[in-house]
């Protein structure tokens, strides 16, 4: 089994005049949200052995403040190429994981890293999972997390509408 950990970056400040969008930083909000964030990756058993995250600034800064939460010292990739990547982009990534990681978390934007959730996730079979979806489908808001289950021995095996929505949460759901 694969499992693939999406977060969004926790809330940005909004873009200044003259400044590039790769360099905003993180708002307040952001901050305590990533910690949170973290924090229920670690409750939840989606601690990752690799990170990949884009280059941004508010996704590194996302991400330094989640690993503290999780116990662990993940090997964390900083790519270029997740800089608001589109949701194929994403999958083509992730499917050159190595065979040994178990558990992979991408570090990235939307709407590519949401529309990458929706096309990873099989339909819903049950109650549960159809109030996940529904709730995905309704806002992938900044610092939320889908965590999706494959039954796959490698990466490279995954396919739209083959993962199990094990998880949608956002940082509002843990107030």
């Amino acid at each position: 089994m694969k499992r693939l950990v999406l977060l969004r970056h926790a809330k940005a400040d909004p873009d200044k005049p003259g400044q590039d969008d790769r360099d905003r930083p993180l708002a307040e909000r952001g901050r305590a949200d990533a910690i949170r964030m973290g924090q229920f990756l670690k409750e939840s058993d989606c601690v990752p052995e690799l990170v990949l995250c884009s280059s941004a600034q508010r996704t590194r800064q996302t991400l330094e403040l989640v690993l503290p939460q999780l116990g662990a010292a993940p090997a964390v990739k900083y790519l270029d190429e997740l800089y608001l990547a589109r949701w194929l982009n994403i999958v083509n990534i992730v499917r050159v994981a190595a065979k040994a990681v178990g558990v992979l978390m991408v570090v990235g934007h939307n709407p590519g890293l949401e529309d990458c959730a929706r096309k990873l996730a099989r339909p819903p079979g049950d109650a549960q999972a159809r109030k996940l979806h529904e709730a995905m489908r309704e806002k992938f808001p900044t610092g939320a997390v889908a965590v999706l289950d494959f039954d796959s021995s490698d990466w490279a095996g995954i396919q739209p509408s083959g993962g199990e929505l094990e998880h949608f949460t956002g940082p509002k759901d843990l107030v």
